[in-house]
C-alpha cells in the first residue's frame, strides 16, 4: 500500500452528474479549498435536514472526500472532517424530527411539485412503518428516503430520547463510516487508477435503491388495474 501520486488527485475526471453536483469535481477545486469541510458539512446537513436536500449525493460526497484526504487534495485532517461530518449529520435528523415533530402534517398537505412529492413522504412511511425506530440508523444508507425518515419519526411522535440514540448510531455509521471507507480505499494506488470507474458504481449503488422502489411501485399499479379491470360489475 503506497500513497497515491500527487497527479491523480488533479487528474479531470469525467462524471454522471452536473458539475456542481459533482463530489469528483467541485471537490478538487482549488478555490474552493479553503471552504471545502463547510461545504461537504453543509451538503450532508441539507441533505438530512431540508425536505429540498433529498436530491443531493451523499454517499458519494463523503466517500469522494474521504478518499481526496487520503491522496492530500483535501488538506484535512481525517478526523477533523469525520468529526464535522458526524455533526452535521446529528444535526440535520435533529432538524428533520423537529420539523415533522411541530410542522409535519401541515408540510405533508402541500400538493406535489418539482421538488416536493408526495411518493417521497409515503416510500420514507413505509420504511418507517416496517423497520420501526431502526428506521432512523437503515434509511442513512438509502437516497431520499435518508431525509424524509427524521420527518416521519417526528410525526409519529417518537420518543426524543429513543430518536436521539438512533441518530447518533446512524451518523456514526454513516457518516463517519463512509468517509473512512473512502479514506481507507484511497491509500491504496488501483484507487486512483480507476476512480472513474469507482465512483460510477458508488454513484450506481446509490441509485438502486431507488430503482427498485420505482418498479415495485410500477408493478404495484399495473396489478392494481389489472384487478380493477377484471373485477365484476355490479
Amino acid at each position: 500500500m503506497t500513497s497515491l501520486l500527487p497527479a491523480l488527485a488533479t487528474l479531470p475526471v469525467a462524471g454522471i452528474l452536473p458539475d456542481w453536483l459533482d463530489p469528483n469535481v467541485f471537490l478538487r477545486n482549488p478555490a474552493l479549498a479553503p471552504w471545502i469541510v463547510l461545504l461537504v458539512c453543509a451538503f450532508v446537513f441539507a441533505e438530512t435536514g431540508l425536505l429540498v436536500g433529498f436530491f443531493l449525493p451523499g454517499d458519494s460526497l463523503l466517500f469522494t472526500a474521504g478518499l481526496l484526504v487520503a491522496t492530500g487534495t483535501i488538506g484535512v485532517p481525517i478526523v477533523v472532517l469525520g468529526l464535522c461530518v458526524f455533526v452535521a449529520a446529528f444535526a440535520g435528523d435533529q432538524v428533520g424530527y423537529y420539523i415533522g415533530h411541530r410542522v409535519g402534517p401541515a408540510v405533508f398537505r402541500r400538493p406535489d411539485s418539482r421538488l416536493f412529492r408526495k411518493e417521497y413522504v409515503d416510500r420514507a412511511h413505509e420504511f418507517f412503518e416496517r423497520f420501526g425506530g431502526r428506521a432512523v440508523i437503515l434509511a442513512r444508507f438509502v437516497p431520499i428516503v435518508r431525509t424524509f425518515v427524521p420527518v416521519i419519526a417526528g410525526v409519529a411522535k417518537m420518543p426524543y430520547r429513543t430518536f436521539i440514540t438512533f441518530n447518533v448510531i446512524g451518523a456514526l455509521l454513516w457518516g463517519v463510516g463512509v468517509t473512512l471507507l473512502g479514506f481507507w480505499l484511497g491509500q491504496f494506488d488501483w484507487v486512483g487508477r480507476n476512480i472513474d470507474v469507482i465512483f460510477i458504481v458508488i454513484v450506481a449503488v446509490s441509485v438502486i435503491p431507488i430503482a427498485v422502489e420505482l418498479l415495485k411501485a410500477r408493478r404495484t399499479g399495473r396489478q392494481s388495474g389489472t384487478r380493477s379491470e377484471t373485477d365484476p360489475v355490479d
